[in-house]
């Protein structure tokens, strides 16, 4: 009798599966509903605090660089700050949503790390709608676009860009969450339905509007690379490369975007909290790999970055073997 009881703990998946409550989903899986798993911890935590350290140290180092070097102060690199800022609190989330499961089991602080965790991500994919807008204006007033009024719109389009995502990250601490009515949970909780579908319409709003500023770029582009071709009674080979690469650069940018968040907004719009908690996971995780990405589309890839990266590491080399050579005549 006990060897069939034992052979059915090892292969229980019940903690994985919803609970009455809706106490194991996404966010609010605590180290008590994931005692009786072989691991002591949810493997799918573990993949979640991963990526988020990832995504930490990658946004870190672009919010230094910006923050350090003065020439760094276009309108461009504003919204680049901001996308890096708002990823950077992201893996911070992950990784404090991590520690916190695992330390207690306060529904306070649940609260708190859920609602930073909302802002931190709206306000990364609002950067990424703050930057799209940016590079059409960019295109489409080339003359006016470097003067004192386009940084103003720009820092107006952050402050709207945090505003609004801090708000709907205050909403589950300010009430608007399912402790007291576990049935109106959603597949995560403490967020209520309600929420999580206003958060996947925003989603969809916003990726219909880069899709849609996307297709006019690709326009653009277009007809400024025939203008230049009549200007010069040819079209190139150099300028069908480059119409090209600029284009298939927008398609990654839009691909990424579409691939990571597709998953995890679609399966909040149709998805119960009934169903198990793995396939919450398995649509989270690729959405933080926008964050992950994000730095290295926008950020590592700008030359004005990447000779600051240079700067920085040239910098760091010349001390480290400045200090290395006076080490032995001090000692």
């Amino acid at each position: 009798m006990k060897d069939s009881e034992l052979v059915n703990d090892t292969v229980d998946l019940s903690p994985l599966l919803p609970l009455e409550d809706g106490n194991n989903s996404l966010l609010s899986l605590s180290a008590a509903s994931v005692s009786h798993l072989d691991f002591p911890v949810n493997p799918w935590d573990i993949m979640l605090c991963l990526s988020g350290t990832v995504i930490a140290c990658e946004n870190a180092l672009v919010v230094a660089i910006i923050l350090y070097t003065p020439t760094l102060r276009a309108p461009m690199f504003v919204l680049i700050g901001s996308l890096a800022t708002a990823d950077l609190l992201a893996g911070v989330g992950l990784i404090l949503n991590f520690a916190f499961q695992y330390l207690t089991s306060s529904d306070t602080v649940n609260l708190i790390t859920v609602g930073f965790l909302v802002a931190s991500f709206t306000a990364s994919v609002s950067s990424l709608l703050a930057i799209t807008v940016d590079r059409y204006f960019s295109l489409y007033n080339a003359l006016t676009y470097f003067s004192e009024k386009t940084l103003h719109c720009v820092h107006l389009m952050v402050a709207g860009t945090w505003g609004v995502s801090l708000c709907l990250g205050l909403l589950p601490v300010l009430g608007w969450n399912c402790l007291e009515e576990p049935s109106t949970c959603s597949i995560v909780r403490p967020l209520t339905r309600m929420h999580v579908t206003l958060l996947a319409a925003s989603f969809f709003v916003v990726f219909g509007l880069m899709l849609s500023l996307y297709f006019k770029i690709c326009k653009i582009v277009c007809r400024h690379a025939h203008q230049i071709a009549l200007q010069q009674h040819f079209f190139s080979t150099s300028h069908l490369v480059a119409t090209k690469k600029g284009v298939s650069t927008l398609a990654i940018i839009l691909g990424t975007f579409g691939a990571s968040w597709l998953p995890f907004a679609v399966y909040c719009l149709v998805g119960k909290r009934e169903y198990p908690a793995v396939y919450t996971y398995a649509t989270l995780l690729p959405a933080t790999y926008n964050s992950m990405i994000n730095p290295i589309i926008y950020a590592y890839r700008n030359t004005d970055i990447q000779r600051a990266l240079s700067v920085l590491f040239y910098g760091c080399f010349q001390i480290n073997v400045s200090y290395r050579s006076g080490s032995p005549s001090e000692v």
